[in-house]
Formats: structure tokens, C-alpha cells, sequence
């Protein structure tokens, strides 16, 4: 194997947990596996709720690239086969070390693996593999397993290793084949999206062997997700929306992120960024696929080619309320579910709750507070028994100059700081191995 060697194993989790940064893996397990006595650890479907991602937040996964060497040139990334940087790999059995001392001290739940394309992508998924089947059969890992297939790799590879993790995903990377094919020109979509097919297959036919064989072994049980970076190629968001909207449709993914472009190239084909990463654009993407999964809008409600890209100032849900205020006010005590989901203020639970209520009397706005329904927002357009809140005038520019004035309409982490990467080595993270 091409690994290096002459590196302490700290030092290199130094350097490849950071390079794992742009990988975003903010997810739940979704998988439940107890412990069987035999091995170390279980899995809990909401167990695996955070991660280093490239905003900062708090991870519960060791994520780490197995390597930063990369044969490909792709423009907008720090592992560029161009770039000047120090290059390093694990054996897989430093990772299985990694991996089982981390969750012996408690400071992780599972393993997210990434990895760039040593040698050739069949080279680097086969030893992606022989690290998972290590970790299982070896190690006696039981805990959640999160990895990244290798675009262009040997489909028996893919499919070898979906039988040990929980999760696999495989970067989109950029929204449309052109922008792919100018950033990114030894990469296709083709090669992108053929492994993901046999990924959504090996789930649908698995699920059928598991109602025939019950104690079958299971394939990709939490399913597979994908990542595009947002801001490096000029589309809108209604392009991107539909690209997420398609995989969702057509492909079966349980998420799809997206990760604001960082500029950690001087490359002539990528945008400066004055202002930094596009953080906001990426929350508000967040939020339209939120509403997309949960709250049965479809994209050509949202955005359309003559309005292409999100109000950045307000949230999408609230955009939509402002622009089809014919639909509005809802009155709470004879609503139906699906118009409630579309109030804004009204998440999915708080109309569940709602529903509930209502068959015990007549709701009022202070039991609206109670259940959780985001008043400040909802007074616009809801009534209880025929009455608003307050006096308040269906017109689109005084409701839109009223929530604008919300600052919750804006994260308060991004309002109040700059972008941060969190890493294993942050100050006070007390992280050792001995």
C-alpha cells in the first residue's frame, strides 16, 4: 500500500481530521442496532445527531478523510492533486485504533469516513473496505458507521461495503453536469450518479430479503445522502432546488446537503467571495428542503425561472405566505393539516398538537403559545374563532416589513459570527490518545 508511514498517528489525525471539514455529515443514525454482547457499542436511530460541520456545529462523529491524496484536479477542492499541501493516509488498521479509543473515552458515537482518490478509485475503495471489515469483524465495532462511496470504483467494492456501514453517500458535488465538467473535468455525473442507482437498489432489494430471510445481513440501513457546494457556479436556487428535488423523487436519498462554497483555492474559475462564505443562502436552502420533505411543497411552489432565488432577508415559508395571502387567514379551529403545515410558525409537531387539541374545545392564541406555535410569526395569518391577534392588514409590504423585522428570521450564529471551522484540537477539547 502507498501509505505513509513516517508520521506519528496523531499527526496525521491532525491533519485529516481538517481536511475532512468541508464534508458535511450533520445527520441522525437512523438506524437502530442494540448491543449484542459481543460487540462494543450499539446504534440509536436519533442517536448520531451532530458532527463537525463546515458552520461550526457540535459533532458526535469522529470524521476524518482516509487519505488527502487525490490523482483528480478538481478546482474547488484543498485536495487538489495541484495544491500544495502535506500528504498523508492511514492503514486502515490506524483508523480501527482511531475509531475504537475515541468511543472508549466516550468522545464519539460513530465514525463518519471520507476520503480522497489514492491511486485510483478502485485502490482507495478497496482500502475504505478492508477498514470497515476490520472495524466490524475485527474490532467488534457495533456503532454507526457513515462512508463515502468512491465515484468510478467497482461496483462489487460499493456493494461489499454497503454491508458493513450504516450510511453511504456520494458527493453530487456541483448542481448540473457544466458546471461539474468546467470545475470538476475528471469527474462526471455519470460516474456520480451510477453508483448511487446501485446504492437505491441494493436498499429496495434488501428490504424484500429481509421480509422473506429476517436475520439477512442489511445494506445501507439508513440510507444514502448526498452534498453539493452552493455558491462556486453561478446557478439559482431554483436549479439547485430541482436537482434536490429529483434525487429525492428519483434516487430515494434521505438527505441532501449543501455546503457553502469556501474559497481555499487561488483558482481564475472560481468566485471571490468579499463577503465570505454564503452561509445565508445555505440556511435558506436548508430551510426550502425542510419544507420539501416535511411539509409536501414541491419546488415550482417556492421558486419558479421568473423568480429564481430565495428573499435572503426571510425565510421560505414565510416568502411563500407573503406572495399567497389569497390562501390566508387560517382559522385554527377548523383548518385541516395540510393547510395548517403551511402557516407560518406552524411546524408539523404544533399541528399535530393542534388537531389534538381541538377535540377537547375551542383553541385560543395563549393555547397556541402553549402547544408551540411561533406566535410572532402566525399572527399574520391565522384567526381563533373568527378573530386575529391584533388588528393586522392582509398586505404583502407591511407583513414583509413586520417579519424582516424579526431577527430570528436571520441565525443568530450568523448574524453574530464569521465562519468558523470546529476541529478535534479546539481549545479545551482535551483530546488525547495513548
Amino acid at each position: 500500500m502507498q501509505i505513509t508511514q513516517d508520521m506519528s498517528l496523531m499527526e496525521k489525525l491532525t491533519i485529516l481530521s481538517d481536511a475532512a471539514k468541508y464534508d458535511v455529515a450533520c445527520t441522525s443514525s437512523g438506524i437502530d442496532r442494540g448491543g449484542n454482547g459481543k460487540s462494543m457499542g450499539n446504534c440509536l436511530a436519533p442517536g448520531i445527531c451532530h458532527t463537525f460541520s463546515a458552520d461550526g456545529r457540535c459533532v458526535s462523529l469522529l470524521k476524518i478523510l482516509f487519505t488527502n491524496e487525490c490523482v483528480f484536479n478538481c478546482s474547488y477542492c484543498q485536495n487538489s492533486c495541484e495544491n500544495d499541501v502535506k500528504r498523508v493516509s492511514f492503514t486502515p488498521e490506524e483508523v480501527c485504533t482511531l475509531t475504537m479509543e475515541f468511543y472508549r473515552r466516550n468522545y464519539i458515537e460513530g465514525l463518519f469516513l471520507s476520503s480522497g482518490v489514492l491511486v485510483s478509485p478502485d485502490y482507495t475503495m478497496d482500502l475504505i473496505y478492508q477498514t470497515l471489515y476490520r472495524l466490524r469483524y475485527v474490532c467488534r465495532f457495533n456503532g454507526y458507521i457513515h462512508v463515502k462511496a468512491i465515484p468510478g470504483a467497482d461496483a462489487a467494492l460499493v456493494e461489499k461495503t454497503g454491508f458493513l456501514a450504516d450510511r453511504m453517500s456520494i458527493n453530487l458535488e456541483l448542481p448540473t453536469a457544466d458546471s461539474l465538467k468546467k470545475l470538476a473535468p475528471f469527474k462526471s455525473r455519470k460516474t456520480i450518479l451510477k453508483p448511487m442507482r446501485l446504492i437505491q437498489n441494493g436498499i429496495t432489494a434488501n428490504k424484500h430479503e429481509l421480509m422473506v430471510v429476517r436475520n439477512a445481513p442489511r445494506f445501507v440501513p439508513a440510507g444514502q445522502s448526498t452534498q453539493m457546494i452552493i455558491g462556486a457556479t453561478p446557478e439559482t436556487d431554483f436549479q439547485v432546488m430541482q436537482v434536490a428535488e429529483g434525487l429525492y423523487q428519483n434516487f430515494g436519498l434521505k438527505r441532501v446537503f449543501y455546503s457553502a462554497f469556501v474559497n481555499v483555492n487561488q483558482n481564475s474559475a472560481l468566485p471571490m467571495l468579499p463577503g465570505g462564505p454564503p452561509l445565508l443562502r445555505e440556511h435558506r436552502l436548508y430551510q426550502a428542503d425542510w419544507l420539501l420533505r416535511y411539509y409536501h411543497f414541491q419546488v415550482s411552489e417556492l421558486l419558479s425561472e421568473d423568480r429564481p432565488n430565495f428573499n435572503i432577508f426571510l425565510d421560505p415559508k414565510c416568502d411563500w405566505a407573503i406572495r399567497h395571502l389569497e390562501c390566508f387567514p387560517v382559522e385554527i379551529n377548523r383548518a385541516g393539516y395540510q393547510t395548517l403545515l403551511r402557516v407560518p410558525g406552524i411546524g408539523y409537531k404544533s399541528a399535530r398538537r393542534i388537531l389534538q387539541a381541538r377535540k377537547h374545545g375551542v383553541l385560543t392564541f395563549s393555547d397556541l403559545k402553549k402547544i408551540g406555535v411561533v406566535l410572532k410569526r402566525a399572527l399574520y395569518f391565522i384567526t381563533c374563532s373568527g378573530r386575529m391577534m391584533y388588528p393586522t392588514k392582509l398586505e404583502e409590504d407591511y407583513i414583509c416589513r413586520s417579519l424582516m423585522g424579526d431577527k430570528t428570521q436571520i441565525p443568530r450564529e450568523i448574524r453574530e459570527s464569521g465562519y468558523q471551522q470546529l476541529s478535534l484540537f479546539s481549545e479545551g477539547a482535551g483530546l488525547c490518545i495513548s
